[in-house]
């Protein structure tokens, strides 16, 4: 069974940043294509971005590009992916999960939490 760990959350005020790591317990990422998703109180889990398995394409929900960057770290044994938060609104307050996208990995793991607010 294939764990997530997702970590770097925090409370942080408007415009700030965060970045978030994401590390999986087998080599899945450098096969799949991986996405950070995220999740607000009574809200639906959306899909914020995505990066191809090598690395070379990223993709991004509207309302997050141009603050948000995904990227990863391929070394040899395990791949770690990261997401960049800059520019952070109220709105990005949400429980933050990576997962493969599609996302084939269940259960998910426990998300880290980003709070928004000043």
């Amino acid at each position: 069974q294939v764990q997530l760990v997702e970590s770097g959350g925090g409370l942080v005020q408007p415009g700030g940043s965060l970045r978030l790591s994401c590390a999986a317990s087998a080599n899945i990422f450098s096969i799949f294509y991986t996405g950070w998703y995220r999740q607000a109180p009574g809200k639906r889990r959306e899909l914020v971005a995505a990066i191809t398995s090598g690395g070379e394409s990223t993709s991004y929900a509207d309302s997050v590009k141009g603050r948000f960057t995904i990227s990863r770290d391929n070394a040899k044994n395990t791949v770690t992916v990261y997401l960049q938060m800059n520019s952070l609104k109220a709105d990005d307050t949400a429980v933050y999960y990576c997962n493969t996208v599609p996302a084939n990995i269940d259960p998910w793991g426990q998300g880290t939490q980003v709070t928004v607010s000043s």
